[in-house]
């Protein structure tokens, strides 16, 4: 099933110690520039205020320097934070993109809103904004479609008339929103696997057809390291796990240090075990043991595509993880524009 599903990518533009975070969104440009010509279907950038260890903040900005730098990739977000934006300036912003790179452009949204309680402050936002998703993801598609509601007298150019595919990313609760919406789901495991199959059996029950959308479409989203070895890969995970214990104890993701570093850094016991939580769950491992998992979980899920995440310090590892993916699920290199 893996070489009959898409493979698409998104990168957060982590940084590194040593990288800046100017750096790091170059590197992202990059990083897309590659994956292209590796044959992956879509690259998409990610929304994060005020995260250290985070460069992507402003991702239709990022995203329309992805499509500048690249020539057959679809780009997109994943994504941009509804609660945190008036849904005008979101149809503005990606109208501006599908005009400048007509057919290649998507619009992931989610419902989070800023990561501390300041930031959100500085937003303008609170906790409740998230609850009111829904409606922000009605208001925003009737700017497309031009028969909004909500202020009637209000056209949002140059996105009316244009129709960017939209995608819901979802945790749990958020794919009933995708089912009623008519519009793909794009969902990760955050509470587990199976948690993630039984929002994906709802989301294709409920789902309700629209203009957006015919019928169920499911991306899958997670981290998969491939190596030559499985100690390889799952090296690979340290940074990354690393980083994601630190928040969680201390509210910043610290750059992405070696793994080395890492795994001589002495750690608190909660800290242990937040970072070995961190580590499972992934799919890491030789293309042999890859393989076998994906197949499995596609089996599972039915998955239409397939969106990777994977982040770590060693950039030349994970080049090489995205290569090696690339041609055990039969991706078909591109050749790409050396003028871009």
């Amino acid at each position: 099933m893996a070489t009959t599903t898409k493979f698409s990518v998104l990168d957060r533009s982590r940084t590194r110690q040593g990288v800046t975070a100017p750096e790091a969104l170059r590197e992202t440009v990059r990083f897309a520039r590659y994956v292209e010509s590796l044959g992956y279907h879509r690259f998409w950038v990610s929304e994060h205020h005020s995260v250290p260890g985070v460069a992507g903040s402003a991702p239709t900005v990022l995203a329309a320097a992805v499509a500048g730098a690249t020539t057959t990739i679809r780009v997109g977000t994943g994504g941009v934070m509804l609660p945190n934006h008036q849904p005008l300036v979101v149809a503005e912003q990606f109208g501006v993109l599908e005009s400048l790179f007509p057919g290649r452009v998507d619009m992931g949204l989610g419902r989070s809103v800023g990561f501390t309680d300041g930031i959100r402050r500085a937003l303008g936002r609170d906790r409740s904004d998230a609850d009111d998703f829904p409606g922000r993801l009605a208001e925003l598609l009737a700017y497309f479609t031009g028969d909004g509601t909500t202020h009637p007298e209000v056209h949002a150019h140059p996105a009316e008339g244009l129709r960017p595919p939209a995608f819901v990313l979802a945790t749990g609760k958020g794919a009933r929103v995708a089912a009623e919406a008519g519009l793909p789901l794009v969902i990760a495991a955050v509470r587990g696997e199976d948690a993630m199959l039984r929002a994906v059996e709802e989301y294709r029950r409920d789902f309700r057809p629209s203009a957006w959308g015919e019928r169920p479409y499911v991306m899958l989203s997670g981290t998969v390291a491939v190596a030559a070895t499985s100690e390889e890969a799952r090296r690979l995970l340290i940074p990354e796990a690393w980083s994601t214990a630190y928040s969680r104890t201390h509210g910043a993701f610290p750059p992405l240090t070696p793994a080395g570093t890492v795994l001589a850094t002495p750690m608190t016991e909660r800290e242990r075990a937040l970072f070995e939580e961190a580590r499972r769950g992934h799919l890491a491992g030789s293309e042999e043991e890859i393989t076998a998992g994906l197949e499995k979980l596609l089996a599972r899920s039915a998955a239409d595509e397939y969106l990777v995440t994977t982040s770590t310090y060693d950039r030349d590892a994970l080049l090489d993880s995205y290569r090696r993916l690339a041609g055990l699920v039969g991706l078909t290199p591109r050749s790409v524009s050396t003028t871009s």
